[in-house]
This record gives structure tokens, C-alpha cells and sequence, in this order.
């Protein structure tokens, strides 16, 4: 009986030893499982990261385009306040040429008005020279000159 003892006893032994070794097993795979689940959130993770860094990037990037549609806003307004500025500086320039012709004609309206007058005079002038030179040849200078102031 002895022997069969002893056999039992390797047998329970070896028992032992197969569900210490199927526990193991059984840890290990765990333990696998638990590693492979954590590869995954670290890759989860870093991808989150990388998402983030993209999300920050593109609000820089959309906060700059902003700030440059409205720089080319007010270059394309001072663009046109600047034509605007050119137009009425011509504008100026001809309204100043245009007080200077009004002027110009206001000017030559008296003149046109005043010769008629001047005309007359100069015409009376003349009759008056031409009646003092008969007077210094016919000799009758108090009735040339009569004649004359008559004029």
C-alpha cells in the first residue's frame, strides 16, 4: 500500500502542480489581454493628443484668416477712399479753373459792355483831332475849339 501511498501522492503533486500551472496560464492570459487593452489607450491616447494639437492648430489658423479678411476688407475700402480722395482733388482742380473762366468772363462782359462807349469816345477823339488839325490849317482854332468841347 505503501506504493500505491506514494503513487497517489505524485499524482495529487502533479495535480497540484497542473492547476498551478493552468492558474498561470490562466494570469498569463489575463495579464496579456490587460497588456494588449493597454497598448490600445496608449494609441488612443497619443491619437487624442495628435487631434488636439490639429484642433489648437486649426483655431490659430482660422483666427488668422479672419484677421486677414479684414485687413483685405479695409485695403480694398482704402482703395477706394483713395480714388475717391484723387476724384475730388480733380474735382477741386476744376472747380477753381471754372472761378478763374468766370471770372475771365464777368471780366469780359464789362469790357464788352463798356465798349460801346469807348468806341464813341475814341470815335469822337478822332473827330476832334481831325478838326484841330483843319483848325491849325485854316486858323479858326476858337471854333475848332467850340466844336470840339461841343463833342
Amino acid at each position: 500500500m505503501h506504493h500505491t501511498a506514494k503513487h497517489c501522492n505524485t499524482l495529487q503533486h502533479t495535480a497540484t502542480h497542473y492547476k498551478t500551472q493552468q492558474h498561470t496560464a490562466t494570469h498569463c492570459n489575463t495579464l496579456q489581454r490587460n497588456a494588449m487593452h493597454c497598448n490600445t489607450l496608449q494609441h488612443t491616447a497619443t491619437h487624442c493628443n495628435t487631434l488636439q494639437h490639429t484642433a489648437t492648430h486649426c483655431g490659430a489658423m482660422h483666427h488668422t484668416a479672419t484677421h486677414c479678411n479684414t485687413l483685405q476688407h479695409t485695403a480694398a475700402q482704402c482703395t477706394t477712399l483713395q480714388r475717391t480722395a484723387t476724384h475730388c482733388n480733380t474735382l477741386q482742380h476744376t472747380a477753381t479753373h471754372c472761378n478763374t473762366l468766370q471770372n475771365t468772363a464777368t471780366h469780359c462782359n464789362t469790357l464788352q459792355r463798356n465798349a460801346p462807349h469807348c468806341n464813341a469816345l475814341q470815335h469822337t477823339a478822332t473827330q476832334c483831332n481831325t478838326l484841330q488839325h483843319s483848325a491849325v490849317h485854316y486858323s479858326t482854332p476858337q471854333h475848332t475849339a467850340t466844336h470840339c468841347n461841343t463833342l
